[in-house]
């Protein structure tokens, strides 16, 4: 006890006990939660290491102020010290909460690059933010913050009412403190090792993916000297042939739908009882990926036949953000009309501006239909038939064609709340992932509903409907759940049937791997077209696909994960957050063993170096210097 008041005086360890005791135990809590969430089996040694290092960070920070305190003792000094600490405390509380909340929603861990894009982006996002925040969730944060700014000044000015001033002492031990508070930090951050980063404290994790940020940033183009900027169609067009047909062109976007949730491909469950129909006569991709799991760079592959930018910034909204000729661009010089109808705000993503840079005329958001009737599905849109009505008014006006029209749907987003216009049904015991199927099925009514549109116009047989997911879902099957950064098979594998009244009435079956690129040059040959001035990476499923084929995927959020898919071998990279991992599809479709651990390290380098030359490839073709 005499030790404990030669470095402080009573009242100064009450008050910082006060703060820093409840401090600990909010944090610690938080990791503890998610840890025994994410890693049910890991036993008491298991969560001990996975906790150490906010217990460190935790020694470390109190070991800090108290130094601090002993310092500065009286007068302005203190009270600006006291500023710090009440400061510092609240944000590193509120870094740690987002922590949690973010794992607790998506299963990746927080970093300083997702904070620096949601506070860019934060008018688009807080619907999204305030979905996933519980009214009590809300309320303890609350008290946490309104507790660390006020609890321990009043609850010490109530036990020592007198105030005590202790005489100065030398900053010795305050040094001693300093170097030892500086040893735990640093410590913290090294815990659980440099490819752990949910073992890190979740402050200690943002403030070193900030300081390495840019660094991890300058890795994949200064490290890949050689490598050549992705080829651009940014000269091509169209060119008739005898075969030319000027058939209409329907796109009908599945939000968030996974190949696993849908009838044709999974007919263990019976969600698209009129897909599974629809693709008995149509092209039907039996394995088909997309390129990026977020909506506006999948859109990118699916209407212009390239590589979206492979960075979280929606650079695709930006003035000449594409650089290739987009679909309806090509098909506005042949004299198709283009228009795109959309059940999500304008705003969202500026979608308008998306739109316009991939060549479409007309754009019909949320905000010009009437919302009477129809039921919210998300934080950002209504249910997808809400689109019918614009669709037949637009239809009416144009049905001489040709034209161009896609319809780009938000049911099936997260939060799910379902649209019961079909009904409700029992696909699954969770109750999140059952509001999914639901929505899931309701997809399938509208697609049946936009077909039937044109049945009762006159317009189907003379019409090519491309019906694709534009990304997956994950519900915690690989403990990522939603789908930015959900790199497995539930994230990235999509439905794609391609239905031309008339032709393949037996259906066409493509087994080969397939992704979005290929929409485009299949489209173009459906039509009879073919392609001048340039080439699109894509393959037309008119075509054989070659065998040795290989598909490259990128997680939306910056140096999350990359991954590849040759024959049945999937290999997927982690910039170093966990260990890599390397899947046979054929024989564990799941994604269950690891045979990363037994495979020579020589070929995971070559498959770790071919995805970073990729993707180095494709930022360089988006000008990637200015990302460096």
């Amino acid at each position: 006890m005499s030790s404990l008041r030669r470095v402080l005086e009573a009242r100064d360890w009450f008050y910082l006990l006060s703060l820093l005791v409840p401090f600990t135990v909010y944090g610690v809590g938080l990791k503890a939660a998610s840890a025994l969430s994410q890693f049910r089996g890991a036993g008491p040694g298991g969560l001990f290491e996975l906790l150490l290092s906010d217990l460190l960070f935790d020694l470390g920070y109190a070991l800090l102020w108290v130094g601090a305190f002993a310092v500065l003792r009286r007068g302005r000094a203190r009270a600006v010290l006291l500023v710090l600490l009440h400061a510092t405390t609240i944000l590193v509380l509120l870094v740690q909460t987002a922590a949690y909340q973010y794992f607790k929603s998506t299963g990746s861990t927080l970093d300083y690059g997702i904070i620096a894009l949601s506070l860019a982006q934060f008018g688009e996002i807080k619907a999204v933010i305030a979905s996933e925040v519980s009214v009590l969730s809300a309320a303890l944060l609350a008290a946490v913050v309104l507790y660390t700014a006020f609890g321990p000044w009043l609850f010490t000015r109530a036990l020592f009412r007198d105030r005590q001033e202790g005489r100065p002492r030398l900053p010795v031990e305050a040094a001693g403190l300093a170097l030892l508070a500086a040893g735990f930090i640093t410590l913290s951050g090294m815990a659980g090792g440099a490819g752990a980063s949910f073992a890190r404290d979740g402050f200690v994790n943002v403030v070193i993916t900030g300081l390495g940020y840019s660094e991890t940033a300058r890795f994949d183009l200064s490290s890949m000297p050689g490598v050549r900027p992705m080829e651009t169609p940014t000269d091509t067009r169209l060119v008739p042939t005898p075969r030319t047909q000027k058939k209409n062109v329907v796109f009908i976007h599945l939000e968030s739908t996974r190949a696993f949730s849908v009838t044709p491909y999974n007919e263990e469950i019976d969600t698209t009882p009129f897909l599974q129909e629809l693709s008995r006569h149509s092209i039907f991709a039996e394995r088909a990926y997309t390129t990026v799991p977020h909506t506006s760079k999948a859109i990118v592959s699916v209407n212009c036949g390239i590589m979206p930018n492979l960075t979280q910034q929606i650079t695709e909204s930006e003035p000449n953000g594409i650089p290739a000729r987009c679909l309806p661009d090509l098909l506005k010089e042949q004299g198709y009309d283009t228009v795109m109808f959309q059940s999500a705000t304008e705003e969202f993503e500026d979608r308008r501006a998306v739109a316009k840079n991939f060549g479409y005329e007309e754009f019909y958001p949320l905000e010009s239909m009437d919302t009477e009737g129809y039921d919210r599905v998300n934080y950002f849109g209504y249910e997808d038939d809400i689109m019918l009505k614009p669709s037949r008014r637009w239809l009416m006006e144009h049905r001489d064609g040709p034209f161009m029209a896609t319809y780009l749907g938000v049911t099936g987003h997260h939060d799910y709340r379902v649209a019961d216009r079909y009904g409700v049904e029992r696909y699954a015991e969770d109750p999140t992932l059952n509001r999914y199927q639901n929505e899931v099925a309701y997809l399938d009514h509208f697609v049946r509903n936009v077909i039937e549109q044109y049945k009762e116009l006159g317009l189907y047989e003379e019409t090519i409907f491309v019906i694709y997911g534009d990304h997956g879902e994950g519900f915690g099957e690989h403990g990522r759940y939603q789908h930015d950064d959900t790199i497995y098979e539930e994230g990235l594998r999509v439905p794609l049937i391609i239905h031309v009244p008339g032709r393949f009435e037996s259906g066409r079956r493509v087994e080969g791997l397939v992704d979005h690129l290929d929409i485009l040059p299949t489209v173009v040959d459906l039509l009879g077209y073919r392609i001048g001035g340039g080439d699109y990476p894509g393959y037309s499923l008119l075509r054989q696909i070659p065998e040795d084929r290989t598909l490259r995927f990128s997680c939306y959020h910056d140096y999350k994960c990359l991954a590849s898919i040759r024959g049945h071998e999937k290999y997927i990279y982690h910039y170093g957050r966990q260990p890599e991992e390397l899947f046979d599809l054929a024989k564990d479709p799941g994604e269950r063993h690891n045979l990363a651990p037994g495979t020579p390290r020589a070929e995971l380098k070559r498959l770790r170096e071919d995805l970073l030359r990729w993707r180095a490839s494709v930022l360089a073709a988006y000008d990637g210097a200015r990302y460096r």
